[in-house]
């Protein structure tokens, strides 16, 4: 791929917004690691995010797709690749009665204070929650006791062909952090979730709830991904990382989390390769004690 003429192309495509060659992915990732991508687009719109990324495919260009990089870590080699990010960019959104349609990058914590302001309960879990709505939906994200399916009723998506798909309702095939979407490899345009009227002090406690319980359990001050692996059946990830005493154990500038063990952080200086070099420290240690495989939840792509 020549970078250049890639850039070129695509600064060619109408609302193609900003076109960056050879910026740092580090600066769009919550865990601020990850060398340079080919080139980065940020579209100014959704159709023109959709041209961007079937301009790509056209011509034989490999296109990512990511949101604010908040389940994601991308290695030290960076991304021969046109990555293509839906954040605050595409985040528009419209309210009708207790139903909310919104495009794929605004945050779902975002989104959960406009249904607090009008009143609207579903979305409390989502309060704290650092992700896109776009990846939200594809990964089925919940938390306490919530999650994306349960609130879900349409959702407009780009599937690899280039045709636009809509789901409604059971449609999304919603599993234990993951949907048709993610199974398809599609990318998340549009979606609306389904509220109800309620008690607008009863969903602001519970926001505060939730969030007070994110504060007081999880490293919320430092660079991190969130929860590195995925619930072993039976198990709870951070407890098994604990039990085989690596709270605190650290390679280079990544470290377990004290506060919580299901948590990598970035003391401040990490690479990606430190941050993977621990996770595979921490499987291979878990699996030798437990015979239990973790499985990640966060996403690891690019070169090293």
């Amino acid at each position: 791929m020549d970078k250049h003429k890639t850039a070129e192309l695509i600064r060619q495509i109408p609302g193609s917004g900003a076109v960056i060659i050879d910026e740092p992915m580090s600066r769009h990732t919550s865990f601020r690691v990850g060398g340079p991508a080919d080139v980065f687009v940020r579209p100014e719109t959704i159709r023109s995010a959709v041209d961007v990324i079937k301009a790509c495919r056209e011509n034989g260009i490999p296109a990512i797709v990511i949101g604010n990089g908040t389940n994601l870590i991308i290695r030290d080699g960076g991304i021969r690749a046109a990555v293509i990010q839906l954040a605050d960019n595409v985040s528009g959104y419209e309210v009708y009665g207790e139903v909310i349609s919104a495009e794929a990058g605004i945050l779902i914590s975002k989104l959960s204070r406009i249904a607090l302001e009008r009143g609207l309960t579903g979305l409390e879990f989502a309060e704290g929650i650092p992700g896109t709505l776009g990846g939200a939906v594809t990964m089925n994200a919940g938390a306490y006791d919530g999650e994306m399916s349960m609130v879900v009723s349409r959702t407009e998506y780009l599937r690899p062909d280039g045709s636009i798909c809509i789901l409604d309702n059971e449609q999304h095939q919603f599993g234990k952090r993951s949907s048709i979407i993610q199974a398809d490899g599609g990318v998340v345009l549009k979606t609306a979730v389904r509220l109800r009227k309620g008690d607008k002090k009863e969903i602001k406690e519970k926001m505060d709830d939730f969030n007070a319980r994110r504060r007081e359990k999880q490293p919320l001050d430092m660079p991190s991904a969130g929860s590195i692996f995925k619930r072993p059946e039976g198990y709870y990830a951070g407890k098994l990382v604990q039990d085989c005493g690596l709270r605190g154990y650290r390679i280079g500038g990544a470290e377990v989390s004290a506060l919580h063990c299901g948590f990598i952080v970035n003391t401040g200086n990490a690479s990606a390769g430190d941050v993977i070099s621990l996770i595979e420290h921490i499987r291979d240690a878990v699996y030798r004690k437990f015979e239990v495989m973790l499985e990640t939840e966060v996403k690891i792509i690019g070169e090293d």
